[in-house]
This record gives structure tokens, sequence and C-alpha cells, in this order.
């Protein structure tokens, strides 16, 4: 296993330095899925539900959740974020989320897109929980990610 780079030689947590590395063109996209009954992806899908546009207002927050990642993680650095994409999508059991993250600079983007897809999924679950209270947030993870020292990575599907 490689070294974890969050954790210095005395295993003290710690932000990477990333001063020295260039600054390079970053993506990831991060996926998410929030399982709910027929009637209540029905409901999310009309837009008449009592909270206004679940969708839309899913992908706002998850738009506005990239942006604060470094508020939320404590090891994350602050980026300049130059996009970000949230889509929220009808699917066969639920709605399913993506989000696309891009920035150029010395540090990825992974941690932005799976914190926009974690709270547009959220954010469903709060607009349609009086509704349904069973929904499942489910498979939020990375999917892709390009660039930096490490190079480009794809998920198995």
């Amino acid at each position: 296993m490689s070294k974890l780079t969050h954790i210095d030689d005395q295993g003290r947590a710690r932000m990477v330095d990333v001063s020295d590395k260039p600054a390079t063109a970053r993506e990831a996209v991060a996926i998410g899925f929030v399982r709910m009954s027929p009637e209540t992806l029905a409901l999310a899908v009309s837009g008449s539900g009592r909270k206004g546009d679940v969708r839309a207002v899913a992908e706002l927050a998850g738009v506005m959740a990239a942006k604060k990642t470094s508020d939320l993680i404590p090891l994350c650095h602050p980026l300049a974020l130059s996009k970000v994409e949230v889509s929220v999508e009808p699917a066969e059991g639920g709605l399913s989320v993506t989000a696309r993250v891009k920035t150029t600079g010395p540090t990825g983007v992974e941690m932005e897109a799976l914190t926009a897809a974690s709270i547009a999924c959220l954010t469903i679950y709060d607009m349609l929980k009086a509704a349904e209270k069973g929904m499942v947030i489910e498979a939020v993870r990375l999917l892709e990610k390009t660039g930096g020292k490490s190079g480009d990575w794809l998920a198995e599907r």
C-alpha cells in the first residue's frame, strides 16, 4: 500500500503541501443514487412537491456544496473551481445524481465531485422525506478523474 499523503512521519494528520506542484487541468465525476418508491419518484419528477422542484434544488445544492468542500472536509485545499455541473435524472427505482467538477490547479477535484453528489442526494431526501422516509441513498462513488501526477483513473463499471 502506498503511503497516505495526509499523515506525516509521526502519524499526525496534515494538509498536503501542493505549493511545488504544477497547475494542470483536473476533472472528476462522481455519482450517487436515491432509491425510492414509484409514487415518490413520480412526485419528484412532477415538480409539484410542497418544497418545489426537487431536481432543480438538488442540482443547485450540489453546486453549492462543491464550492464549500474545504469547509467540510478538514484537510481539503480550497480550490478555484472552473466548472461544477450536477445532474439529477429519473432512473429505474429512483433518482440518479451525476456531479462533474473541473479546475486548473495543483490538486484534484475528486472530493469536490463526491461532496456535490452526496449533498445532492441528501437534498433529494430532504425534499421528499414527507412523502417517504424509507428512501435509501446508495452508490455514492467516484466514477472517473483526469489530470495530475497520478494520471487518469476510471472506475470499473
